[in-house]
């Protein structure tokens, strides 16, 4: 036996040997047996990864709708079910987009999160024009949080209750629902919506935690007293639409000071901007691709090291570079996602994957 394993083993290295030196020979397949397979895509991740999507782009591009079924396991509405887009006229919702996202999430068993039941903006002109006492005001706002949610009960997973109350310094921002109903609006925002469905989870969502220490402890100070008041919240969420240069101490402090209330954190809307300076002639290096990579694995490892049981995961806001807010929004060039306009992997991508190693 020993000889004829000597025997196959000459006769391969000879096939070998003749496959490199003649150009035109075939050389042998070899399959390689892996024994402990990596992760292969965000799917595999070890705690939720998942993104924003579009719901003109789950219908009318195959390429986006085959790369979110494949890569995330949960989905957020990213404006499916912001108020001016469900409730565009007094009395009438558009549950259209919301559903199709819902049925895709629910048949390619996906966790689905609603984003938001309550923000100052893409308010439809029927509310920013409404006139009524408190009472009306109060009305209006319960109708419209326990009509969407229980509209979606035992579907959707999670909400992003109220959205974005405070300005930078950290004073409440002094939006519409503040004018008509005082801050504790949001108190009672989070009351309907656990009273139409008592199983979904609940957040708070908000961006700039990670740059301004008077914004975070405004909303750190906002969980814990609904937390001490007995008011139903479950999580924070920490946006982060971050830079490549913000620091990795800003960022770890704002995720481990939201640990720190033992609410579930979620990484909410992540993208990382390689341009914050606006230039207009800049252009995507392999310097920015490693720069870019190295803060998503840093994000990724400080989420990684808070109680798994608070780990409520990570989302990206948009799937691609092609489909980002920011280069619109900032009118420059941008790079900001883990995949490019082309819907293929970054460097940022794989540093994901290494980010829980």
């Amino acid at each position: 036996m020993r000889y004829l394993n000597l025997v196959l083993v000459a006769v391969l290295l000879s096939v070998s040997s003749c496959s490199k030196s003649k150009q035109t020979s075939i050389a042998p397949i070899v399959t390689p047996i892996v024994v402990n397979p990596v992760n292969t895509t965000l799917k595999d991740m070890p705690f939720k990864f998942g993104a924003s999507v579009n719901a003109r782009l789950l219908e009318n591009n195959p390429a986006y709708k085959a790369l979110v079924i494949k890569e995330f396991s949960s989905l957020t509405t990213e404006n499916a079910l912001k108020f001016a887009t469900v409730h565009p006229l007094e009395g009438h919702y558009d549950f259209t987009d919301a559903t199709n996202i819902v049925n895709l999430a629910l048949a390619n068993g996906k966790r689905i999160h609603g984003h938001t039941l309550n923000w100052y903006k893409s308010l439809p002109a029927w509310v920013t024009n409404f006139q009524g006492t408190t009472a009306d005001w109060e009305n209006l706002l319960k109708t419209h949080i326990q009509t969407v949610v229980g509209q979606f009960k035992g579907k959707i997973a999670s909400w992003d209750v109220v959205n974005e109350a405070f300005e930078d310094d950290g004073t409440y921002r002094n939006s519409i629902w503040v004018q008509k109903l005082g801050t504790d609006y949001i108190a009672r925002a989070f009351e309907y919506a656990h009273q139409a469905d008592p199983n979904a989870l609940l957040f708070y969502n908000d961006y700039g935690q990670e740059y301004s220490t008077a914004k975070r402890t405004a909303i750190l100070n906002l969980v814990n007293n609904l937390k001490s008041r007995g008011i139903p919240i479950h999580g924070i969420g920490l946006q982060m639409h971050t830079r490549y240069n913000q620091s990795d101490a800003n960022i770890t402090s704002a995720i481990t000071t939201a640990a720190a209330t033992g609410l579930m954190v979620h990484i909410s809307e992540l993208d990382i901007a390689l341009n914050p300076d606006n230039n207009q002639a800049l252009t995507y290096t392999a310097t920015l691709a490693e720069q870019h990579a190295a803060k998503y694995k840093s994000i990724v490892k400080a989420y990684y090291a808070i109680p798994k049981a608070q780990q409520y995961g990570i989302t990206t806001w948009n799937v691609t570079d092609a489909d980002s807010w920011i280069p619109t929004e900032y009118s420059r060039p941008d790079w900001p996602l883990p995949f490019d306009a082309s819907y293929q992997r970054k460097a940022a991508y794989q540093a994901i994957l290494d980010g829980v190693k």
